[in-house]
Parts: C-alpha cells; sequence; structure tokens
C-alpha cells in the first residue's frame, strides 16, 4: 500500500483506479485523494477523465480495476444508492428536479418518510427539509414549489437532497455554468459553509478563477493520468495552464510566405449579454482577410463559442459585422448570412452538425440546396452529385460511396463531411468552432491540412480553440479571449506559448 502524508486529512481515496473502453483507456492507473472538510478541485482539459473518474467515485460506473477508500477503509460502491447510503452525493451539471413539486417533495423523492402502511410522514419532511434550509442559510419553505425558485436555488435544492442523505462527500460537476454573479457568492458561501462544517467538497470547473477563488486542494489530470497535486495557496492560473497542456512540441501547418487579400469579415465593438445581464463578448472588434486563418484561443467560458454565434446570427448583439464588404444589419437572420459568405462548422457534430441516420451526401447538401434548385421546387441532381463528388475528392473523405449512412463513419471524417457541407454553399469566412473536438490525433492533421487548402483557395477562416498546440498549429495570427474580452492580437510568428496563457488568464 501507498505510504500518504496524514491519512487522518484524507477522506477518501482511489488507488490505481483504471476505466477501459473498447479502444480507448479513460483513466490509467490514477491515484487520487479527497481532503476532508475542503474544497478539492479536479481540472483537466475535455477527455482527461475527470467526469470518468466521479462516476466512478459516486456509484455511477464499476473501475476496470483498482480500490477505492473510504475513511481508510476499503469501499465499492453497487450503484449510485449505494454510494450515496456510504455519505457521497453528487450534484450534476443537469439538475434532476421536478418543477410541478414542492421543495420539500424533491428532497425526499423516492425515498419517503414513512412506516409501514401510514400514510407520508409530511410533517417530519417540512421539518427535515426546513433545517436544511436553516443549514444553507436560505429562506425557502418547504412547501414553495420548485418552478417558482431561479436556478441557483434550485441548485441549493440539489445540494440539500443530498445532504438530506447525510452526504460527507459532495460532487458538484460544473455548478456555476448557469449561474449569475450573485448565484455563483451565494454558492461559494453555501460551500464555505459546509467545509466548516466538515463536509468535503469535490469542484469540477473549467473556470480557473473560480477554482482559485474557491479551492483548496487542486488536482489535475491529463490524457486519462494524474498529472499534479498541489495546494491552491502554492500555485497560480499559468501554472495550471501547463500542466493541462504539457510540452509536447508543436507542429506546423503553415507553408512560409502565405499571401492574404482584402477582409473578408470585419467586426466592430460586437457585445452580448445574457438573460441575466452577463456579458458574454464585450465590445470585440477583428478582422479576417481572405486567405488567411485566425485562431481564436481562450479557456472555456471565454466567449468564443458565444461570439461565432453573433457572427451567424444566432444571438442577439449589438454592434457592426461586415460580411465580405457587405454591411450586415444585427437582424439579419442565418440563412441570409451563408448566403452572404459566412458559415460555421460548430462544436458539437453529434448535437448540431449531423443528421446520423442521413447519407453522407445528404448531409453535405442540406445547407446548400438553394444553390441547386433547378426550377423553384426540384433539385438538380446531376449537379449535386457532381457537388457531392467533389467535396469528397477535394477534403480525401474515407467513404465507400456518397450513399452509406454518415455514422457509420468515424469522428474525423464526419467532421470533414461537416466541413464538405459548408463548402458547398461557397463560403468566403468559415468559422469552425473546436473543429477537433472528439476526434483523433491522425484525423485532426486531417482536419487541419483542409483547413490550410481551403485557405488557399481565398476563404478566410476562423477557428477556435481551447487547445495551444493546435492554435499554434495552423493560425497566422491569434486572437486571445478572456472573460468575453479580446486581450491579444498576435501574428503567429511572435505568439508564444506563455503570452497566450498570460492573455487567457487576464483579468480572472
Amino acid at each position: 500500500m501507498m505510504a500518504h502524508n496524514d491519512n487522518s486529512e484524507v477522506i477518501l481515496r482511489a488507488e490505481k483506479i483504471s476505466m477501459i473502453y473498447p479502444g480507448t483507456v479513460a483513466l490509467n492507473e490514477v491515484d487520487y485523494r479527497v481532503y476532508r472538510g475542503k474544497v478539492n478541485v479536479i481540472i483537466g482539459e475535455n477527455g482527461a477523465g475527470k467526469s470518468t473518474l466521479m462516476k466512478i467515485l459516486a456509484g455511477v460506473q464499476t473501475p476496470s480495476s483498482g480500490e477505492i477508500f473510504l475513511n481508510d477503509e476499503p469501499v465499492s460502491f453497487k450503484n449510485t444508492r449505494d454510494a450515496a447510503s456510504k455519505g457521497i452525493g453528487m450534484v450534476h451539471q443537469e439538475l434532476n428536479l421536478f418543477g410541478n413539486l414542492s421543495v420539500a417533495e424533491n428532497i425526499f423523492l423516492g425515498r419517503e418518510k414513512q412506516q409501514g402502511l401510514m400514510p407520508l410522514d409530511m410533517a417530519e419532511q417540512h421539518r427535515v427539509t426546513a433545517e436544511l434550509m436553516a443549514r444553507l442559510d436560505q429562506d425557502i419553505a418547504p412547501t414553495e414549489l420548485l418552478s417558482n425558485l431561479k436556478v441557483g436555488q434550485q441548485q441549493l435544492i440539489e445540494i440539500a437532497k443530498a445532504l438530506s442523505d447525510r452526504a460527507d462527500v459532495l460532487i458538484l460537476d460544473e455548478p456555476t455554468s448557469a449561474l449569475s454573479k450573485t448565484e455563483v457568492a451565494l454558492l461559494f458561501k453555501v460551500i464555505r459553509d459546509l467545509t466548516a462544517q466538515g463536509v468535503s467538497i469535490i469542484y469540477i470547473s473549467h473556470r480557473l478563477e473560480e477554482l482559485m477563488a474557491i479551492g483548496d486542494h487542486i488536482t489535475i489530470l491529463r490524457d486519462g493520468n494524474l498529472q499534479s497535486e498541489a495546494e491552491v495557496k502554492d500555485i497560480d492560473v499559468p501554472w495550471i495552464v501547463r500542466e493541462m497542456l504539457g510540452n509536447d512540441p508543436v507542429s506546423n501547418f503553415l507553408k512560409p510566405g502565405r499571401q492574404f487579400g482584402e477582409p473578408v469579415l470585419d467586426v466592430n465593438n460586437v457585445t452580448l449579454l445574457n438573460d441575466v445581464g452577463l456579458t458574454l463578448v464585450d465590445q470585440v472588434s477583428m478582422d479576417v482577410k481572405s486567405g488567411e486563418i485566425v485562431g481564436v484561443y481562450g479557456l472555456m467560458g471565454a466567449g468564443r463559442t458565444e461570439l461565432m454565434e453573433c457572427l451567424l446570427g444566432l444571438q442577439e448583439y449589438t454592434g457592426e459585422v461586415t460580411i465580405a464588404g457587405h454591411a450586415v444589419p444585427a437582424k439579419m437572420n442565418t440563412s441570409e448570412r451563408i448566403r452572404l459568405g459566412i458559415c460555421l462548422v460548430p462544436e458539437d457534430r453529434k448535437k448540431n452538425g449531423i443528421f446520423p441516420v442521413s447519407s453522407v451526401s445528404n448531409n453535405m447538401t442540406i445547407s446548400s440546396l438553394w444553390r441547386r434548385l433547378k426550377h423553384r421546387f426540384t433539385i438538380d441532381e446531376k449537379a449535386e452529385q457532381l457537388a457531392v463528388a467533389s467535396a469528397i475528392g477535394d477534403l480525401s473523405i474515407k467513404v465507400s460511396s456518397p450513399e452509406i449512412e454518415i455514422r457509420a463513419l468515424s469522428g474525423g471524417n464526419q467532421q470533414k463531411v461537416v466541413i464538405g457541407r459548408t463548402l458547398l454553399t461557397s463560403p468566403k469566412v468559415l468559422l469552425l468552432d473546436e473543429p477537433t473536438r472528439g476526434i483523433d490525433i491522425g484525423a485532426k492533421g486531417d482536419v487541419f491540412e483542409m483547413m490550410v487548402k481551403l485557405s488557399e483557395q481565398g476563404i478566410g477562416g476562423l477557428f477556435s480553440t481551447s487547445d495551444l498546440k493546435e492554435i499554434m498549429a495552423v493560425s497566422d495570427r491569434i486572437l486571445v479571449m478572456s472573460g468575453g474580452k479580446l486581450t491579444a492580437n498576435i501574428a503567429r510568428s511572435e505568439a508564444t506559448e506563455s503570452a497566450l496563457v498570460s492573455a487567457s488568464a487576464q483579468g480572472l
């Protein structure tokens, strides 16, 4: 058994936990410690293994190998109820609550207070709920309908639910993703009260400024391995980013002496507020020239995706956008913008990018049918087949026939089909939001080569990623976003990783 500095400090520890799925190792012999009465922050890039580890600790999944110790006793969990009965609760990003039930009914759902055949003991449920609300310092009546509460309060009800199970360890997964600033402050107060009462918190978030504000201990996972563990008071944001990213050499897909034309996209002072008045995009001004690839680097929540959505007309923003010399009114809809020459390859292929049961050919032509209408209502099939064949050839998509269902292709080839679709609209500007998310290393290289090829045809590219290696590999110029603001605009030749990292943490 491993030597530990002081086991009384550690409430929960995992030793050599591995989780192997066909074709991937999600966790590779990870040792993990949760310190008693502390906020234990866990961080890593997407796919680093954080959520897999949390699911194992919460009883959602059984690990392929390894052991878990709770208060130094070996434990295993059959399911989430089993984990909860042993004191480990989890509050998921998507809240599991019912709006048409009261606060007390939500807290006791599935484990109502009752003896034998007696009716439910509502009085007892209300008494315990009132105690929990007092413990969380909330003035919420047990009889209040859940749907009358704000998101932040609903989250606290979810926390109360875990505490009613006597949770000693509480896992919070991205708890602030939907909260306003005041709700975040309230959540942080509740977290500090709970740790003062001896509850141990595991806190997953991408927002580095939050982790620095609320965390006591930090654990970083990288590619399914434990990368490092530290006390938050001893580290800073650049340290976290270095540990998350590692220092593999950067490859460069750009040939020297690249030439650019006039701007095909001009953005002036674009600002976007969300429903609760938070500024998601803050007075951003930038341009993309014909044949230029501009990378937008930033951590999660920096505003990159929201900026892309503004440019496409999917969000109500203020400011000015010009596409290929045409001024675009803020109210102009997406399909009219596409006709002016702007197109998006979305971040989430599965959700927004593909029609899985449809063929490769149909997936490709869905956005550009208007270009091939023979008369007003019939499609020129020959023109369609030619267009699909040429896109498949141009992009070297590995497919036995254009009629095959797209879900049969690999992630990288699906991504190329999505990019192929945007090309058939003959864009002047191609927006790529995290274009390599969830595809393997070889396919990443293919996607980058394709981006360079398109830029050589005069298309301007604006692509966003939270991966430093990617941004350095394929950008002529790099913009950095942090907290909705543009914090750097640097030519690739002058960009260093440390300059980008410090710009991405600016103002955090």
